[in-house]
């Protein structure tokens, strides 16, 4: 079944970065767009970039310039790069398809603060 394992998050100071890795199995991940989301304490999960199958990305305004999304489709694996770290980036970070699959990962926490 399809099945996503997110990690990297942790604690980080603001201006701060985190690389977060999200191994992917069940699917033929080279054959579809991948996108990260998160969801901040009380609040709706959000898309915020996702990768398309020829590697074109594309980012919410918010973490546009500070994160980056890539993909390596031989080890099953999607990335995001976060850099410049700010409180507003505290939230529990998924990966899924985009559109997703009805099921998702635990996700990685990230919490950024002083």
């Amino acid at each position: 079944q399809v099945k996503f394992v997110e990690s990297g998050g942790g604690l980080v100071q603001p201006g701060g970065s985190l690389s977060l890795s999200c191994s992917t199995s069940g699917f033929v991940l080279s054959n579809y767009a991948m996108a990260w989301y998160r969801q901040a304490p009380g609040k709706q999960r959000e898309w915020i970039a996702n990768v398309g199958a020829s590697g074109a990305t594309l980012y919410t305004a918010s973490v546009k310039g500070r994160f980056t999304i890539s993909r390596d489709d031989s080890k099953n694996t999607v990335y995001l790069q976060m850099n410049n770290l700010q409180p507003e980036d505290t939230a529990v970070y998924y990966c899924n398809r985009r559109p997703p699959f009805d099921a998702w990962g635990k996700g990685t926490q990230v919490t950024v603060s002083s």
